[in-house]
């Protein structure tokens, strides 16, 4: 009885620290509140929302639990915050947003909450995948295709559109189509460039196959990218610090000898 009693004081606890949370978004809000905070709309705070969701990405990826413990906290103020602005023009509450996102997670889940069995995680994804559609009505495989959200990083865009795609049955069956479409764009953006067709066009096709390769290896693009911008950063540092002066007043030569060090340096290394 008075383990259940400390539970109940556990959970009135966490409700009142969020009410005071939600309060003091409010009162940022507020006449006598902040001036900067006050004027502030959904589109203002769009690039907020995106920079506060990637620096909480940042601190899972320096498995840091206090940066995360931080960012999740700036994640929830931006999901609060717009909830509070659509609150006072009347569109929809926090409640209706807690309430839809409770709703849609039942829907999503018959495995748990129905009567559908979902024996392993390949089962629950496609279960979650077909309620999904229902719940959009997306009735064909374009449907779906276009439901991808335009706004992700396109390397993201990317392989969650081939994913959907190969779904509907429209995938190569192995690895190797997809090495061999790779280097068929690689020719076709390298004629592009000396004049032959759109590079941008030939770049994008480019970049698409190499997302299509990455997956039949089990490679996560965006992932990829992100370690190689990494690892630049980090053999340039050295090169700069290797560097007898200015970089801009080095040679070309004395530039690639510098990379090339660079390379097998120790601290240059991922």
């Amino acid at each position: 009885m008075k383990r259940e009693s400390n539970e109940i004081k556990k959970e009135n606890d966490r409700a009142a620290s969020f009410m005071r949370f939600c309060e003091v978004v409010r009162h940022l809000r507020a006449e006598d509140g902040c001036p900067w905070d006050r004027v502030q709309t959904h589109a203002s705070l769009r690039r907020s929302l995106l920079e506060e969701a990637y620096e909480a990405v940042e601190a899972i990826d320096e498995e840091d639990p206090e940066h995360l413990k931080e960012e999740l906290g700036d994640v929830l103020l931006q999901v609060v915050f717009h909830a509070c602005m659509a609150a006072e023009e009347g569109l929809f509450t926090f409640d209706d947003v807690v309430d839809g996102v409770a709703k849609k997670m039942v829907f999503r889940h018959p495995h748990v909450f129905g009567t559908v069995r979902a024996e392993d995680s390949v089962q629950a994804l496609d279960t979650w995948d077909a309620q999904k559609r229902e719940e959009k009505a997306q009735r064909t495989a374009t449907d779906t295709l276009e439901a991808v959200a335009r706004s992700l990083p396109a390397l993201i865009r990317a392989e969650k559109v081939q994913i959907k795609a190969a779904k509907a049955g429209f995938d190569w069956p192995d690895r190797e189509p997809a090495l061999d479409k790779l280097a068929e764009e690689v020719d076709e953006f390298r004629r592009a460039a000396c004049g032959d067709g759109d590079p941008e066009e030939e770049l994008g096709d480019l970049l698409f196959a190499a997302v299509k390769a990455g997956r039949f290896l089990g490679l996560d693009s965006e992932q990829a990218l992100t370690r190689a911008c990494d690892k630049f950063i980090r053999r340039f540092r050295t090169v700069e610090e290797l560097a007898p002066r200015a970089l801009k007043e080095c040679s070309l030569e004395e530039l690639e000898a510098l990379w090339a060090q660079a390379k097998s340096h120790p601290e240059a290394q991922a």
